[in-house]
C-alpha cells in the first residue's frame, strides 16, 4: 500500500510522508547517541558522562518538545475518532514514560545506569513512533474532515515558538474528560554532546555498524553518533556499501569537520574512520 492510498488528498499524503521522515530522523539520532553511550560506558566513565549530558540535552531540545507539540496539535483530532481514542490515551501515557526516562537518565548515578536508561528510552521511542506512523497518522490522513497537513503545520509552529501546549484546542480536549497534558515541556538550547573512547588499555575507536540499523534510520543514526564524537577523536563506520552519498551529506552538514580514511573497501563491508578535526 502506498502513501497516496492512505491519504484523502495529495497534500495530506505529502504531510504523512514528511512526518514519517521526521520521526526517522529523531529515532536515528537518538539511536546514534545511545550507541555511543553504550560503547563509552564500557571504556571510559568520563566520556560516558559527557555523552549522557549531550543525550539529555538532545532530548530536552528535540525529542520531548516534539512529543509535547504532537500531543497538543495532533492528538486531540485523533482522540475524537472512536477507533483511535484508546490508542491516543495509551500514547499520552507513553509520553509520560518518555519524560520519566529522560529524568532518570539525567540523574543516573553511573555509566552502567545511564546506559540502561538510554537503551530503555530508545526502545520505547521507537515503539512509540511506530504506532504513530502505522496507526495515528494514517487515520488522520484518511479522514476527509481532517487536514493532517494543517495539524502538522500547527505542531511545527509550536516547536518553532516553544509553545507545545496551552492552546484553545488543548482546553477543548481537556473538557472532553481527558486530563492528558500535565504541563509544557520547556525547550532548552544547546546540544554539545561529546564523547571519548578507549582507556589506557583499550584504545580502539568506537565502531558503528549501520548494517544492523534499519535503512530509513541509517543516515540519522550516523549523524547522531558523529555529534557525540569530540574534536581530536574518531569513529569507525561499517557500511554494506561505499557510503558516498552519506559522506556528501556529512560534508554538507559539517563542512571540513571530518577527515575520512577507508580501512576496508568491500566486497561485503566497507569500514571507514571518520576523524573529527
Amino acid at each position: 500500500m502506498t502513501v497516496l492510498t492512505l491519504a484523502s488528498d495529495p497534500e495530506d499524503a505529502a504531510a504523512l510522508e514528511g512526518a514519517e521522515a521526521h520521526h526517522a530522523h529523531l529515532a536515528g539520532e537518538l539511536a546514534g547517541r545511545v550507541k555511543m553511550l553504550l560503547i563509552a560506558a564500557d571504556r571510559d566513565p568520563s566520556a560516558a558522562e559527557r555523552i549522557r549530558t549531550g543525550l539529555v540535552a538532545f532530548c530536552d531540545r528535540s525529542l520531548l518538545p516534539h512529543a509535547a507539540a504532537e500531543e497538543a496539535a495532533l492528538y486531540p483530532a485523533a482522540h475524537r475518532m472512536p477507533e483511535a481514542r484508546l490508542l491516543v490515551e495509551g500514547l499520552i501515557g507513553e509520553h509520560r514514560c518518555l519524560t520519566t526516562l529522560v529524568d532518570t537518565l539525567r540523574a543516573a548515578p553511573g555509566p552502567a545506569d545511564a546506559a540502561a536508561d538510554a537503551r530503555a528510552l530508545q526502545v520505547l521511542f521507537e515503539e512509540h513512533v511506530a504506532k504513530e506512523n502505522g496507526l495515528v497518522l494514517p487515520l488522520l490522513a484518511m479522514a476527509p474532515e481532517v487536514s493532517l497537513a494543517a495539524l502538522l503545520a500547527d505542531a511545527h509552529h509550536r516547536l518553532a515558538h516553544g509553545t507545545g501546549s496551552g492552546s484553545a484546542q488543548e482546553d477543548q480536549y481537556t473538557e472532553e474528560g481527558q486530563d492528558m497534558y500535565d504541563g509544557q515541556i520547556e525547550e532548552t538550547g544547546g546540544c554539545g554532546g561529546i564523547c571519548g573512547c578507549g582507556g589506557a588499555e583499550e584504545t580502539a575507536e568506537p565502531e558503528l555498524d549501520v548494517r544492523e540499523v534499519p535503512h530509513a534510520l541509517r543516515h540519522a543514526t550516523v549523524f547522531g553518533a558523529l555529534d557525540a564524537v569530540p574534536a581530536g577523536t574518531a569513529m569507525v563506520l561499517v557500511a554494506p556499501h561505499d557510503p558516498l552519498p552519506l559522506l556528501a551529506q556529512i560534508e554538507q552538514r559539517s563542512p571540513g569537520a571530518f577527515a575520512v580514511e577507508y580501512l576496508e573497501r568491500g566486497p561485503e563491508s566497507w569500514r571507514l574512520r571518520l576523524r573529527h578535526r
